[in-house]
């Protein structure tokens, strides 16, 4: 299946069970992959045979900008909205990243994975 990939989204939101996350915030990164046939838009160049991309960007920003606890809801949220905007989507992945959540060690970050088909 052919795929359309927004990768490295950063977004300053106020995701996390923890009163400091919801007060202060911190950078979460979002990579989505989309599952479209791409196959009318590559034979004719035409925007309406795809996904435009821009337009899914902006219905993950909206989505970031609701505080939630879990990034497991955030992402429901999204996956649910962009599958019901953009019916050319055939399936999807989420994966939202929370690079400095409040837990002792070292590592690049944590966060969720999610996928979901039509």
């Amino acid at each position: 299946m052919d795929k359309i990939f927004l990768n490295g989204m950063k977004f300053y939101a106020y995701h996390g069970v923890f009163e400091a996350e919801k007060q202060l915030g911190q950078v979460f990164i979002v990579d989505t992959t989309l599952h479209v046939d791409l196959k009318a838009a590559g034979d004719t160049d035409d925007l309406n045979e795809t996904v435009h991309y821009g337009m899914v960007y902006e219905v993950i920003k909206a989505e970031m900008a609701v505080p939630s606890d879990l990034l497991e809801h955030v992402a429901e949220r999204i996956a649910n909205r962009l599958l019901a905007e953009f019916q050319k989507i055939e399936s999807l992945s989420i994966r939202i990243t929370k690079q400095n959540p409040p837990i002792d060690g070292y590592y690049d970050g944590v966060g969720i994975e999610i996928e979901r088909k039509r």
